[in-house]
């Protein structure tokens, strides 16, 4: 019976072969330019058609524990039965890191750029392989179980999730991550994740995940930093990619030093970073809300006082039900403005449904509605001062005055924040050659037919 023997060629490819002999395709060292991160790296680079997977770890100060995470992912090749790489995406360490990892067969690309995000997309632009799987470098995943993420990307799916959650199979052992993570800011961001972008991902942040190289072209990640991670999901999730999760253990991590992530900052960037993506949460929802009820208010004690136990409802109130409705009227302003212009800049997808109503809102039609207001709160404004007028400008009662006057007011700085508005929205819909704000129905089945 043949012997399985796993090898390295020349290339820094790893790969299993049923005869015993090593495999690849023999390439001579080439010369990769990355445009991205403005530096030339010379390394042994593999023919694509000859790599099935690349194991990409980020690497930064990580010489404790950089030679076990490769060994492992050479096992991990072997068993996966799969011709691979391993490319240790370097960003800027000071110890012996990229020494370890090229003694131990390991593929150095130099990022560089600082960064988390940076680091990962300089190691999956030199990966030459169709399926690409990223991980921490600091010995808290193994690297030779990737069995049921190859699985995963046989079966056709895009991108394929690591859970450490046990409602996902998954296990964090003791020590493996601090109480505060594991306990508030993972649940909870990956929560808002869920419920923000409809995503079916559990675990939004764990270091081990895999992915074609057709869906990472065609998630078009933007960011540097740590966001990174949240950003794979949110892109995969708008592109309707299909995505599969598989349970992995965490383990406590072999650095003597203290790790990277810094918990409270890197979470409320995740967190900021979410909340910009998704204007609906962030804006539009909390702006209709605070607009109907301040309306609703406003309405009621234009016309009179409203008395519930002891306590009287009434003017001082209808100042703040006022504020109310326009602090919500902007809020939903920015809403469509982020809208615009995240789709325009390419950092949402097109939204045929928000097409529709951007076609809806035109320019014109929110200079006339604002009009309309202005003109409303105008008249309001006059009949206030005809009353006082007819009072020979003396003092008046300073409930009905105010009860007159406020609305007038709201209603006079709600026309000119839509009509600016409109005009600001009309600017940011413009079409040119380097942005493409959201389509209009018609133009998109006219570039479809085209």
């Amino acid at each position: 019976m043949a012997r399985r023997r796993t090898g390295v060629n020349r290339a820094g490819t790893w790969s299993a072969s049923a005869d015993g002999m090593e495999t690849g395709c023999g390439c001579i060292p080439t010369m990769l330019f990355h445009k991205r991160h403005r530096q030339i790296s010379h390394v042994a680079s593999p023919c694509r058609h000859t790599v099935d997977l690349t194991i990409v770890m980020p690497c930064l100060n990580e010489a404790e524990t950089l030679a076990g995470c490769i060994e492992k992912a050479k096992l991990g090749i072997q068993r996966a039965g799969l011709r691979g790489e391993i490319v240790v995406a370097d960003n800027g360490s000071k110890d012996e890191s990229v020494n370890i990892a090229q003694q131990h067969g390991a593929r150095v690309i130099r990022v560089k750029e600082k960064g988390y995000g940076n680091a990962l997309r300089g190691g999956i632009e030199a990966a030459v392989s169709k399926w690409i799987l990223i991980g921490d470098a600091d010995g808290s995943y193994d690297f030779s179980a990737i069995d049921g993420f190859v699985k995963k990307l046989k079966e056709g799916h895009d991108l394929v999730m690591g859970c450490r959650w046990e409602a996902g199979g998954g296990a964090v052992l003791p020590g493996a991550m601090p109480w505060k993570n594991r306990w508030i800011g993972n649940p909870i961001l990956s929560f808002i994740g869920r419920v923000f972008f409809r995503s079916p991902v559990h675990d939004f942040h764990c270091g081990l995940r895999a992915f074609t190289r057709e869906a990472i072209d065609q998630m078009e990640l933007k960011t540097t930093g740590m966001e990174f991670a949240s950003e794979m999901i949110m892109k995969a999730t708008f592109k309707s990619l299909r995505i599969a999760e598989v349970p992995v253990t965490l383990y406590p991590d072999g650095r003597s030093r203290a790790s990277h992530l810094k918990p409270w900052r890197d979470g409320w960037r995740h967190l900021r970073f979410m909340l910009i993506f998704s204007p609906l949460w962030l804006f539009l929802i909390p702006g209709l809300l605070m607009g109907l009820s301040g309306m609703a208010a406003a309405l009621v004690l234009t016309i009179t006082p409203v008395v519930w136990r002891s306590i009287t409802f009434d003017t001082g109130t209808l100042a703040i039900a006022c504020m109310i409705v326009l602090v919500g009227g902007q809020l939903v302003a920015f809403a469509l403005f982020t809208k615009v212009f995240a789709i325009a800049e390419g950092l949402l997808p097109q939204d045929p449904s928000f097409a529709n109503k951007f076609r809806f809102f035109t320019l014109e039609k929110g200079i006339f509605l604002g009009t309309f207001f202005l003109a409303l709160g105008l008249v309001l404004l006059l009949h206030a001062v005809w009353i006082w007028r007819n009072a020979d400008y003396a003092t008046l009662p300073y409930a009905d005055n105010m009860r007159r006057l406020l609305p007038a007011v709201t209603l006079f700085v709600a026309g000119i924040q839509i009509i600016f508005s409109s005009f600001f929205m009309s600017v940011l819909g413009l079409k040119t050659s380097g942005r493409q704000p959201p389509k209009l129905p018609d133009e998109a089945t006219e570039q479809d037919r085209s």
